[in-house]
């Protein structure tokens, strides 16, 4: 984990993650029916998760190959996959197919980039369609459940848990696309018990601002220097690296939130595919 980059994981941590969350939703959609309801995504049933997924596969593979016109079919995309024969087999197709231009890409990629303070597109691309990915596999095993995911169901580790939680707070977060605005500004220290990472997000009535924190000595600290930052005014969300994963994006997850803060954020900060 590199703590001082715009991501925390390389390319091919992120492709590795795009290949195993692929798998997870492609098991858990087979394992229940077209039909059943995603708890998670109350209005959408199993097929509507795959050909969701498996058009956000392809409108991605289009962006990285500058291909504006594909990335313009999206829902005749999501359509091909809502009609075939076997929306597995398709969705695993769309996500080779993603792999293999993120492989192939160029380190200088120039394409379309749409978070703040993100790593270069070839980077970019890997990193979201991992975390889209792990999510939407996250929201399969709610259907197949039918109850909220939990952390020890998670088959990615602490350090995947952190990169996702930064994209959000960091990248989606201060983007300004979200309905997060307070007239009484607040901070919040959203703080991993057994990760050198944390975060500061503050809330106003401008765009979210947040800054990544790092440890220094030891595991779920904060470096002196940091520390300097985090006001004694600041709210805290805590937990295990991988349920405030779940948390915050809405998933499931144990936390600890004596201030209620994710009451505040659950629907403010809820994010969109596009």
């Amino acid at each position: 984990m590199d703590l001082h980059a715009p991501s925390l994981l390389t390319l091919e941590d992120h492709l590795r993650g795009l290949s195993e969350a692929t798998d997870v939703l492609a098991r858990a959609a087979t394992d229940t029916w077209w039909g059943a309801r995603v708890l998670t995504c109350p209005d959408w049933d199993v097929l509507d998760l795959v050909a969701h997924q498996g058009m956000v596969h392809r409108w991605a593979t289009a962006a990285v190959h500058a291909d504006q016109a594909g990335m313009g079919n999206a829902s005749l995309s999501e359509t091909e996959g809502r009609t075939s024969a076997n929306p597995v087999a398709w969705l695993r197709a769309g996500a080779q197919a993603l792999t293999l231009a993120l492989e192939g890409a160029a380190a200088d990629l120039e394409t379309l980039v749409f978070l703040k303070e993100a790593p270069p597109a070839r980077a970019f691309w890997a990193r979201r369609q991992c975390h889209e990915t792990t999510i939407h596999a996250l929201d399969a095993l709610s259907a197949a459940t039918g109850r909220m995911p939990t952390a020890e169901e998670a088959w990615f580790g602490q350090d995947l848990a952190a990169d996702g939680i930064d994209e959000l707070l960091v990248g989606f977060w201060q983007r300004g696309r979200t309905d997060l605005r307070s007239s009484e500004p607040y901070a919040v220290h959203v703080r991993p018990n057994d990760a050198p990472v944390s975060w500061l997000v503050r809330i106003s009535d401008e765009p979210v601002r947040t800054t990544r924190l790092v440890g220094e000595d030891a595991i779920g600290a904060v470096g002196a220097a940091d520390a300097k930052a985090v006001p004694a005014s600041a709210l805290t969300l805590s937990g295990a690296t991988t349920d405030l994963y779940l948390a915050l994006w809405n998933r499931g997850g144990t936390v600890e939130d004596p201030d209620g803060v994710l009451d505040r954020w659950r629907e403010q900060g809820a994010i969109t595919w596009a």
